[in-house]
């Protein structure tokens, strides 16, 4: 049976508000629709929604008028279609959530794991995320860490990732160090970037604040008052691991992330993260947080993707 269409009259009628919601030739209606798998039919300050979730999208619609005091970006709209998913609403931080330190003065959990995840990683030495792409694991990840910095917490920022694709033999790449690793630890620097500005991460990377290091690199150190972080650490062996773990050193902290859906190891080989959940899962003091589908906050579509692939892989 299908479902009924729902109507909408946004009132009182603001022309500027209207438009700010619509967007240029609706794109933001569009992204309700996409979102939610709905069609919008708009005659001036009248909508009429169809679709078996057209009562959330006229939530959607009342939600962004109300916000719509000033432009809505693409940002504001996909994060504000994330937030309604969840059932929670983008317009302040949850109280419960921690505040960081960062340049991103809107910056928190928009998710209830995305929370956990930051509260974890404040409250422990190490701690785990594992969970599908554009959950926030890296992001928050280096947030934490850029805080931590801000707050003399630690003394310097450790970001390292394997290098998988390249073997770990990073010779063959032109250029100096950081040039070889570069392209693989590219999302880490965005991150820093978007957190802390071009120019401040650039002074700090140039004095050794920030070091950016292929995991291969990371045997023999031990790391004191450092925020240590490893980013893809399902491409590490349980050899690998086992050493970047024994690398924590006095006043460290570690965040380790990764997606165990996505493993570029050689077939056969196992994953150095999915060991380590097994081995450290009741380890005191090591806490791990496991996101979904649903702590997605990116274009929707992505949440959607992860889905059908799980469902795939479910009946294979």
């Amino acid at each position: 049976m299908r479902a009924k269409p729902v109507e909408l009259r946004l009132d009182p009628v603001d022309n500027q508000r209207l438009a700010r919601l619509c967007g240029a030739l609706d794109a933001n209606l569009r992204q309700i629709e996409s979102a939610l798998d709905v069609t919008i039919a708009r005659r001036g300050a009248k909508f009429t929604v169809r679709g078996e979730q057209a009562q959330r999208a006229v939530q959607a619609l009342e939600h962004f008028y109300d916000r719509a005091s000033s432009e809505l970006t693409l940002d504001d709209m996909q994060l504000g279609l994330t937030e309604l998913l969840q059932g929670t609403r983008a317009a302040a931080p949850p109280a419960e959530g921690p505040q960081l330190l960062t340049r991103r003065t809107d910056l928190h959990g928009r998710t209830p794991h995305q929370v956990q995840y930051i509260e974890n990683i404040l409250a422990h030495d190490l701690t785990f995320g594992i969970g599908p792409a554009g959950t926030g694991k890296t992001y928050l990840a280096v947030a934490c860490a850029v805080d931590a910095l801000e707050r003399d917490k630690v003394k310097r920022i450790v970001l390292a990732r394997p290098a998988v694709e390249a073997g770990e033999r990073l010779g063959f790449l032109p250029g100096d160090l950081a040039q070889k690793v570069d392209p693989y630890l590219r999302p880490l620097y965005d991150a820093l970037f978007d957190l802390m500005g071009f120019e401040k991460t650039g002074k700090l990377l140039e004095r050794g604040t920030i070091e950016l290091a292929p995991l291969a690199y990371m045997r023999g150190r031990t790391l004191n008052h450092a925020f240590i972080i490893l980013d893809e650490a399902q491409n590490t062996t349980p050899e690998q691991m086992k050493m970047f773990l024994t690398r924590i050193g006095f006043g460290a902290k570690a965040v380790v992330n990764g997606d165990v859906t996505q493993i570029d190891l050689a077939r056969g080989q196992k994953s150095g993260l999915i060991e380590a959940r097994r081995i450290l899962a009741d380890v005191r003091g090591i806490t791990f947080t496991q996101f979904t589908a649903q702590d997605v906050v990116r274009h929707p579509l992505v949440a959607r993707i992860i889905d059908a692939y799980d469902a795939a892989a479910s009946q294979e």
